[in-house]
């Protein structure tokens, strides 16, 4: 038996470390059952701070974990799924191709910025989503500081008044200071369709973002998108002209197009519908997980969000279901009613709220203690060690807050 699970981020892992968990418990050997991880390289991207500086430390390995806990790690990329027949077609080194036949499938390719047809922008726009993306926006920060000072220069704008948005913009004045000297005359503006920023926050946060942002001395432009991009700078669809050399786009995510190829209803941002157990219920043997997957965290309403803190219980839940199937022992269903946010703000602090009320716990330095934690322990793959690596994988205790 085989179980292959395309992804290495957040819910890809959980999902090799639980099911290694369960298998384990069961007391099944691995020539017995096959975990298999998909992933063009053994590595964790630590995706949620793509928007700090030094992009390319970002990472942590996960080759010897894998290896502690007896998953397979597949070096390659999935380009191709066949549901009917249960094969995974995989593009590997020196363009070769191989299939992958599995017994149960765990969907953990994440997703993807959304990147809409505006013009110029796929010539002049940056982003913090993936790896490479960040890195090119660091070498572009870096390389300003060779260029002639300017308004131009100096400027940077951001589309997106998000959870993403927010981060980056508000880390950009520390990190161009650093660069191109305290005295330049800096100017950052976050540019955003909606009325107010950080409309997903809620109106409880909101004044400290507010705040925040004047303290930084960072403008805001609401209420409008950007028409245009060039290498002069950006037209908003109010018909301003901002001149900059630097636009990050940071203005929506969509699940990874890998998703498409499952035969299955999906919601408006391409993820997979699942039941509770994090099962695609139209396709058999398939599970997704992640920002692969739109899913019930209660059963209240709440639907969990494209983010580290649900992807890596719900690949726990997937891993572990997916390997209770083939075992023949009970499935889990997910669940996941606790939640915060920690909303860095750069040299302001950050903010940290719970509850989908958000109701606001910490601002300022004491929340960017929490922010720091988060994203320098928290979040990083357990250390390579069996016992404790499988302990850590018990669904009801991974993001249990």
């Amino acid at each position: 038996m085989r179980i292959v699970i395309i992804g290495a981020g957040f819910a890809g892992m959980y999902a090799a470390l639980s099911a290694a968990r369960l298998r384990d418990i069961q007391g099944v050997l691995p020539n017995k059952l096959e975990i298999a991880l998909v992933a063009p390289e053994p590595t964790l991207v630590v995706r949620p701070r793509l928007y700090e500086p030094n992009p390319a430390t970002l990472t942590a390995p996960l080759q010897d974990l894998l290896k502690s806990i007896d998953v397979v790690y597949v070096k390659g990329r999935a380009e191709a799924i066949d549901t009917k027949s249960k094969v995974v077609e995989i593009a590997a080194a020196q363009g070769t191709h191989k299939k992958l036949p599995y017994d149960r499938l765990v969907v953990a390719a994440g997703s993807r910025l959304f990147r809409p047809n505006v013009p110029g922008l796929a010539e002049h726009g940056f982003s913090v989503d993936q790896l490479d993306d960040a890195i090119a926006l660091d070498r572009h920060l870096h390389g300003l500081s060779s260029r002639p000072a300017s308004k131009a220069r100096n400027t940077v704008v951001v589309a997106g008044g998000g959870f993403t948005g927010i981060e980056a913009a508000t880390e950009v004045p520390a990190r161009l200071c650093k660069i191109l000297g305290k005295d330049a005359q800096l100017r950052v503006v976050i540019v955003d369709r909606n009325e107010v920023i950080a409309p997903d926050m809620g109106a409880g946060p909101r004044p400290i973002i507010e705040e925040a942002l004047r303290k930084l001395g960072i403008e805001t432009r609401l209420g409008v998108g950007v028409a245009s991009l060039d290498k002069s700078g950006v037209k908003l669809s109010s018909g301003e002209q901002i001149e900059c050399e630097t636009v990050i786009w940071a203005a929506g995510m969509r699940a990874a197009p890998l998703t498409a190829q499952i035969p299955a209803e999906r919601d408006q941002f391409g993820r997979l519908l699942v039941d509770r157990d994090l099962r695609v219920p139209s396709v058999t043997g398939v599970f997704a997980t992640g920002d692969a997957a739109r899913a019930a965290c209660d059963d209240v309403g709440n639907y969990a969000l494209m983010s580290c803190q649900h992807a890596t219980r719900m690949g726990a839940f997937a891993g572990n279901n997916a390997a209770a199937e083939l075992l023949g022992v009970a499935t889990r269903p997910y669940h996941q009613k606790a939640y915060v946010t920690c909303l860095d703000l750069g040299d302001a602090g950050a903010l940290f709220t719970r509850g989908w009320e958000r109701a606001v716990e910490m601002a300022g330095d004491v929340a960017k203690k929490t922010k720091q934690e988060i994203n320098t322990v928290w979040i990083y793959p357990p250390k390579a060690e069996r016992a404790a690596a499988l302990a850590s994988a018990d669904p009801e205790r991974v993001t249990a807050l």
